[in-house]
């Protein structure tokens, strides 16, 4: 099973807010996910991001695989460069 980390859309049309979720590569974008991570509400300014960094590092740590803009919030928080460290 491949596993990614991805956003997860919710909200209403035109406010949108996002889930950061693990989930399996084949599940809809917005169907069934293994955890919940974070959020990520582009509507405020700044943008409010919030993420479980003990939980985010599990699952990079075991394979899960970041989307893009999951990856760039991942980076945003610092959870990208601990995960980096770690590794290295």
């Amino acid at each position: 099973m491949a596993v990614r980390i991805r956003l997860s859309r919710q909200g209403k049309k035109k406010a949108p807010f996002y889930r950061l979720v693990v989930a399996d590569s084949h599940s809809p974008r917005d169907g069934k996910f293994i955890e919940l991570i974070g959020t990520y509400n582009p509507m405020t300014d700044p943008a409010m991001v919030t993420i479980d960094e003990e939980r985010a590092l599990y699952w990079l740590g075991v394979g899960a695989l970041p989307s893009d803009t999951a990856r760039g919030l991942l980076k945003k928080q610092g959870v990208w460069e601990k995960f980096a460290n770690k590794k290295a």
